[in-house]
């Protein structure tokens, strides 16, 4: 998918043009397109982003969290990750209250909110039927996550929110060539590797699905951003 000497060179602002033009998947172009066509009622008036999101917050970052893929009504409308829908409700109201974040919401691009030692990506860059991306696809992306963990150079501790995210994230480690072991999903786990590898922490997704039934509480992802801290010190 991508030429690994233009790669290891290319800054922030020649990936996201990459990541924004990006038509690897189709079934994930017409999907996005498709929902930034028929909109939701309730942004009927918005004119949706409908094209692969990027990565943001601060380049300088010590704390990568790792979300699944953009929301078919959230980040592909804003085109922002984790704005404009309940999951970015949730998460930025989380690295609010941490000390993360000016402000406890993620409306659209232009709201004010600026992240402060964190930066938040995804494994998929395009929003995928029912929140489900193939494993193709996956790979399809993944270079773009593993030029962000080149760029992020003062990373210190990567947060996986979900079952898909954490097993992204260890499929490119393992490409890389570093030996993971047989590692399980658990709210909360911390899994260290060996320097200069950031320590890995686990979280459930705070997608509406498990909030709302109470899987994942605001106790819970504070326990979790409290841990971090202690780690960032």
């Amino acid at each position: 998918m991508e030429d690994p000497l233009t790669t290891q060179t290319e800054s922030w602002g020649e990936l996201n043009s990459r990541i924004i033009t990006c038509e690897a998947c189709p079934r994930l172009v017409a999907y996005r397109q498709e929902i930034a066509r028929t909109k939701r009622r309730a942004f009927r008036d918005w004119e949706y982003w409908g094209r692969p999101v990027p990565g943001f917050g601060d380049r300088n970052a010590q704390l990568l969290i790792v979300g699944l893929a953009p929301g078919a009504h959230g980040a592909n409308r804003t085109g922002r990750m984790f704005t404009g829908d309940s999951s970015g409700d949730t998460l930025i109201a989380a690295l609010y209250r941490a000390g993360f974040a000016n402000q406890p919401t993620s409306r659209h691009r232009d709201d004010g909110l600026e992240l402060r030692n964190v930066f938040i990506t995804a494994v998929v860059r395009c929003a995928p039927p029912k929140n489900r991306p193939t494993r193709q696809e996956q790979i399809n992306c993944r270079g773009y996550l593993a030029r962000e963990l080149d760029l992020l150079s003062p990373l210190r501790v990567v947060l996986a929110l979900g079952h898909i995210a954490f097993e992204g994230y260890l499929s490119l480690l393992r490409e890389r060539g570093v030996d993971v072991p047989r590692l399980s999903f658990r709210h909360g786990a911390r899994y260290e590797f060996d320097p200069p590898l950031p320590t890995l922490i686990v979280s459930y997704h705070p997608s509406r699905q498990n909030t709302q039934t109470g899987r994942l509480t605001q106790a819970m992802l504070d326990d979790v951003f409290e841990q971090i801290r202690k780690l960032l010190g």
